[in-house]
């Protein structure tokens, strides 16, 4: 049984369990399903609350397939949703990389 395997058969258990849910998209990413990945990543930031560090990993796999204006959405909404939780460590890690992807894709 593959890795991702293992980690859906446990999601089916726990359908819910963000650390679950999170390795699965890491999982995905690792294989080279990085559509599946984000996917899965974006889900995630729909959750009540919505799981910061799905923002940035969505975000930083959207930079690697040239989708930078969506890259930038995703940290922009990131960044907020840090700040609301109080996460000022995730809110200043994405504000570092939306300024370091700058122009790209323009």
């Amino acid at each position: 049984m593959s890795r991702r395997e293992q980690i859906e058969a446990m999601l089916k258990d726990e359908p819910q369990d963000t650390f679950l849910r999170y390795s699965l998209a890491m999982e995905l990413r690792s294989e080279g399903d990085n559509e599946a990945s984000i996917s899965q990543l974006v889900e995630m930031t729909g959750d009540t609350p919505p799981y910061v560090p799905a923002f940035f990993m969505a975000a930083q796999q959207l930079v690697d397939l040239d989708r930078t204006d969506e890259a930038r959405s995703m940290l922009r909404d990131g960044i907020e949703q840090a700040r609301a939780q109080d996460d000022a460590h995730a809110a200043a890690e994405m504000a570092d990389f939306l300024a370091m992807i700058g122009d790209l894709g323009e």
